[in-house]
């Protein structure tokens, strides 16, 4: 390390804001301290140097060419401590992983366990974001985002697979026909008014054909428009509706749905999703736990 000893970074403070601001008047009042005694500090800083810094220009003063060096030297000094500082801040007191995910998994899945994940996750700290439609390929203003889907992925996603999907018919004892379709076989509900939803349309026609059943012949009761609401339906009593396992499980093991006719897969898979790269551990942190979750359902 150099000998040369550097001058007080009182009087370096000083003199930058001087430098910067134009005035030694507005360098005391940002420094919060007496004309007086920024003066005092430059004309120490220029004693340690043995070079003048300033000079008088009418009423005012500016900077000699020594001074004009300083001054930027100074300035990116500052400005590069000033960003470490932050830096630092940030890492002590790391910022929420903001998880976007649909409402209805949020509502139905995501929420009833956060205290579980405070539990095992205690550094984790999560901002959840309620999510409907398509997400952005950019993911704007979100860490991660979990849903059930399939490649192809949007260029630059990272992917980690947590679980396959599988969905299947569900009701609740409180139905007025319980007794007798919870004993007969799936071909039953062809004769069944069914809860459906707008966001997957595409679900009893998928379950029908795994099911070797003519998906033509199935009879569209209620429609909603989310998960969230078809599922307080069936569990209301309302008719049958389609979901996936994880998504009732919780119901299914409370005794509130029943899930006669099973589950079946549909080749999508719940997942957690970045853009980009990244090296945030927290992303392969959080996938762990969900994947971990998941298997218990």
């Amino acid at each position: 390390m150099s000998n040369e000893r550097l001058p007080p970074l009182t009087a370096l403070r000083a003199f930058e804001a001087a430098a910067r601001l134009g005035s030694i008047g507005r360098a005391a009042a940002e420094l919060h301290v007496t004309h007086g005694a920024v003066s005092r500090q430059i004309k120490a800083l220029e004693a340690h140097l043995d070079l003048p810094l300033f000079q008088r220009d009418g009423r005012g003063v500016r900077l000699t060419p020594a001074g004009e060096r300083l001054r930027d030297a100074a300035g990116s000094a500052f400005a590069q401590l000033q960003a470490s500082v932050r830096a630092l801040r940030r890492d002590a007191t790391p910022q929420a992983l903001v998880l976007g995910c649909p409402g209805s998994l949020l509502a139905r899945w995501v929420i009833p366990r956060l205290d579980r994940l405070a539990r095992d996750l205690p550094g984790l700290r999560l901002h959840l974001s309620a999510h409907e439609g398509d997400f952005d390929p950019a993911l704007p203003d979100l860490d991660a985002a979990l849903l059930i889907g399939q490649p192809p992925w949007p260029p630059g996603w990272r992917v980690r697979t947590l679980a396959d999907e599988r969905i299947g018919p569900v009701l609740s004892p409180r139905h007025p026909r319980f007794d007798a379709l919870a004993h007969a076989p799936a071909d039953a509900l062809l004769q069944e008014p069914l809860l459906h939803t707008a966001s997957r349309p595409q679900a009893w026609p998928q379950w029908a054909a795994r099911q070797g059943l003519d998906p033509a012949g199935l009879r569209m009761g209620t429609g909603f428009e989310h998960l969230y609401y078809l599922l307080e339906a069936a569990a209301s009593g309302l008719g049958v509706a389609i979901a996936p396992a994880q998504l009732v499980a919780d119901d299914i093991d409370a005794g509130r749905l029943a899930a006669p006719w099973g589950f079946v897969g549909t080749g999508a898979h719940w997942c957690l999703c970045t853009q980009g790269a990244g090296a945030d551990g927290r992303f392969d942190t959080l996938a762990d736990w969900l994947a971990g979750q998941l298997a218990q359902a």
